[in-house]
């Protein structure tokens, strides 16, 4: 009881340099709090802030997935029409099937799959009719068949909503996006520049394909209207988008993709997702089970070739690397920004007790006069000091909690997950901090001579 009252009469009589201690932790726990918290919440934010710039995985046939990594182009993370727009006329020889798609949605990580887009890159020649024919020039352009917003109804019961909507958000759209399994198209604007269309405008696609009998070939023809132009601001604007019905029926090639891009959330690689991507056969069965329950690029990608066949599936490695980059980066700084908060609390903490024990020196050397051990008024002072940082740490924990949230609706455009373990790492990492600022302190302690300093020297 004693022990208490003392540790209660020091606030009275320093009421001042308690609180500026208490204010300090605060501080210093509201930083750490936020930062953390943020740091343990940001990978997954990063993802899906970064997976809005379009996929992070590609699936391709196997023979085209050879030929790319035979010419170093199967990680450029090019826009979808790169190929066909960049000055190539050569439309694909092999494919995938198109019904096959919605497998992607059945593997293990099927919820970290967000979106993904069947393709089929061709090429055909435009002349358009409408408002705008007299202007109209006909030109061999990039026709990509794909998904807009198709709904998929799965075995399980459950519908997802999929398609090139919701996987190129940095589009900027004049008009609409065109229905699934309708007539309609959209143009880019560079493509719609040398056309001279316009939105309502009529297109006339014709293709070249061989003849049904065998011999020789025939001319397919379909029209689509153009209910959008949009601009990507890549080699997307020297193509027109339709829906793959109908860039199917143009080639003559029912069922067919020649590419499918995925969109997932993903785990930054680490040394064993590197290990895995070069040769998952050399992992070791507990690496096996880390890998393939983690949500990495590769083994995303592993989980769906076993349920494409004749499938590769590849990371775009620009994109994987970007987004460990920027969370390393980004939780680099936060952690930077912790250690000196916790620093910047240590030495105040050490100067506001040093102080404190220069205005005390005549009550503590009248304790160790009366029989009080060192180890007792050093734990005085500890005590003292550690109930007036907990108090702080309280209250710095719960402004912490608030600024985090601020930051995850400021930055990302939703609240932060706060995790138990930010909140036992954050007030081990105090106490830890207070008892290293204390020891400059407690040796001042030790080294008062109560004669002296009773006589006043």
């Amino acid at each position: 009881m004693f022990f208490l009252n003392m540790i209660f009469r020091s606030f009275s009589r320093q009421f001042k340099r308690r609180l500026l201690i208490a204010v300090t932790v605060c501080l210093s726990a509201t930083v750490s709090v936020a930062m953390l918290g943020v740091v343990f919440d940001v990978g997954d934010k990063l993802n899906a802030e970064l997976s809005t710039y379009g996929s992070n995985i590609i699936v391709q046939p196997k023979s085209d997935a050879v030929v790319s990594d035979l010419y170093g182009s199967g990680d450029s993370g090019t826009s979808s029409a790169t190929s066909t727009a960049s000055g190539s006329s050569s439309d694909p020889t092999s494919f995938l099937k198109e019904s096959d798609a919605k497998k992607i949605k059945t593997i293990f990580w099927a919820f970290n799959i967000t979106n993904f887009a069947p393709e089929l890159n061709i090429h055909a020649d435009a002349g358009c009719s409408g408002t705008s024919q007299g202007s109209c020039k006909a030109a061999n352009v990039p026709v990509v068949g794909t998904w807009f917003a198709k709904t998929l109804h799965m075995d399980s019961g459950e519908s997802t909503v999929v398609g090139v909507d919701g996987m190129r958000s940095w589009w900027k759209v004049s008009g609409t996006w065109p229905k699934d399994g309708g007539e309609q198209a959209m143009a880019g604007s560079a493509v719609a520049a040398k056309l001279g269309l316009k939105i309502g405008d009529s297109v006339t696609l014709d293709k070249t394909i061989a003849a049904s009998d065998g011999n020789g070939t025939e001319r397919n023809r379909v029209k689509v209207k153009i209910v959008g132009i949009f601009d990507s601001g890549d080699s997307d604007d020297n193509a027109i988008y339709m829906p793959s019905i109908m860039a199917q029926t143009l080639a003559n090639l029912p069922d067919s993709v020649d590419k499918i891009e995925v969109k997932a959330l993903t785990t930054p690689d680490n040394d064993l997702a590197r290990k895995a991507s070069k040769n998952p056969a050399a992992l070791t069965q507990d690496e096996w089970e880390t890998w393939y329950c983690t949500a990495y690029p590769s083994s995303i990608a592993y989980q769906i070739e076993e349920v494409l066949p004749g499938a590769v599936a590849k990371q775009v490695r620009q994109v994987a690397a970007l987004q460990g980059d920027v969370l390393n980066k980004t939780q680099a700084v936060m952690v930077l920004m912790t250690v000196l908060s916790l620093v910047a609390a240590a030495i105040a903490v050490a100067n506001l007790m040093a102080a404190s024990i220069g205005e005390r020196g005549s009550e503590l050397a009248l304790l160790k006069a009366i029989g009080a051990t060192d180890g007792a008024v050093s734990r005085l002072m500890l005590a003292e000091t550690a109930v007036v940082a907990l108090a702080g740490a309280i209250v710095g924990a719960l402004l912490g909690s608030g600024v985090a949230q601020i930051v995850g609706h400021v930055v990302f455009g939703s609240g932060i997950t706060m995790r138990p373990m930010v909140f036992v790492l954050v007030f081990v990492l105090l106490a830890v901090t207070i008892l290293v600022a204390s020891l400059s302190s407690i040796r001042a302690i030790l080294g008062l001579k109560p004669a002296e300093v009773l006589h006043g020297r």
